[in-house]
């Protein structure tokens, strides 16, 4: 066992489904706090993971926005992205696409400017010090409004070359997709990628939505899908990504067990499916926690990890010719 999980942590890999804000440890929590003079509910590192005990996807959002409250300036982000990047790079992720929430910032006052210049640095400093590239998803908070949307997507555009998609996130239950259409019409515009969570909590006819309403090129979680034999099957027609996140569906409860988990199904079935941490710092593990809690749970084999890794290139928003080289190297660690 100890090797096959040493062959997880070297399987050069992608992650696709990662909230940076959701990479805070109690840790930094603690040391941002102080930096910046932010009184926080909690009196203890220890006190903080306690309270990560949720029974549903509000709970945890409750605790997420109120830990995002120590980032204040640009200097705050570029560490909250570094440390998640040292992390990702020991776990063999050599391409991270990192979903940010600017609205959960810009609604405290915190200019747009401090959160993507912050990110944005530490992107650099990752790929010069950990060879780890990266790119950016600009997420709308789905329990906003669509003029808060459109606000937001308008003060992005002086980075719109440093942004490769926008997502949709927060809580999935009662705003469907369609919600935002207009809003994802106008990113494309731009030239932007296009992913949404879908199928997570919500129903399947959240990601039918997705697909028809928004033009999406990437379904974030789609668990839910497995209960429409059409829509799967259109899912793989289409060879939609799916990014599920095993330890976030174990957390807030989207599977009672691990060993009930439906991703080698998945497989089976023909889908597009990755492995992604999702907020690693809250849901118990980085992206080979991950990785080895779903490959020990459901005995994934060797070849089902690579066409795991696999996928996470195929379904990156990279160029072609950057995804035929992270293959290539896959392929060459596989064969090792």
């Amino acid at each position: 066992m100890t090797d096959f999980f040493a062959f997880i942590a070297g399987l050069p890999k992608a992650e696709l489904h990662l909230h940076i804000e959701g990479s805070l440890e109690p840790e930094l929590m603690f040391e941002l706090a102080q930096r910046n003079r932010v009184a926080i509910p909690y009196a203890s590192v220890e006190e903080v993971r306690a309270a990560y005990d949720f029974s549903n996807l509000q709970d945890f959002l409750d605790i997420y926005y109120a830990g995002a409250d120590v980032l204040r300036t640009r200097a705050d982000f570029h560490d909250l992205a570094m440390a998640y990047f040292r992390r990702a790079a020991a776990d063999g992720v050599v391409h991270a696409e990192i979903m940010f929430d600017p609205q959960a910032h810009t609604d405290r006052g915190i200019a747009f400017e401090e959160v993507i210049e912050g990110l944005l640095s530490a992107c650099r400093a990752a790929e010069s010090e950990l060879g780890l590239t990266s790119s950016l998803i600009l997420s709308f908070l789905r329990h906003l409004s669509e003029e808060a949307a459109f606000a937001t997507l308008e003060m992005a555009k002086p980075w719109l070359e440093h942004i490769v998609a926008v997502g949709l996130d927060s809580s999935e239950v009662g705003h469907p997709p369609q919600k935002f259409a207009r809003v994802f019409a106008a990113a494309r515009a731009l030239g932007l990628k296009i992913t949404a969570h879908a199928g997570e909590e919500g129903p399947p006819a959240y990601v039918h939505e997705a697909l028809e309403m928004l033009g999406v090129d990437r379904i974030d979680h789609g668990n839910r899908a497995l209960e429409d034999e059409a829509l799967v099957a259109r899912l793989v027609a289409e060879g939609m990504t799916l990014t599920v996140c095993p330890l976030s569906n174990l957390k807030l409860c989207v599977v009672d067990d691990l060993a009930d988990h439906p991703l080698d199904r998945m497989l089976e079935l023909g889908l597009r499916a990755t492995v992604n941490s999702d907020d690693p710092a809250y849901f118990g593990g980085y992206v080979a926690d991950n990785y080895r809690a779903v490959a020990d749970a459901r005995a994934l084999s060797r070849e089902d990890l690579v066409m795991l890794a696999r996928n996470s290139f195929t379904g990156s928003f990279l160029p072609p010719e950057a995804i035929a080289v992270h293959l290539d190297r896959l392929e060459a660690y596989a064969a090792r």
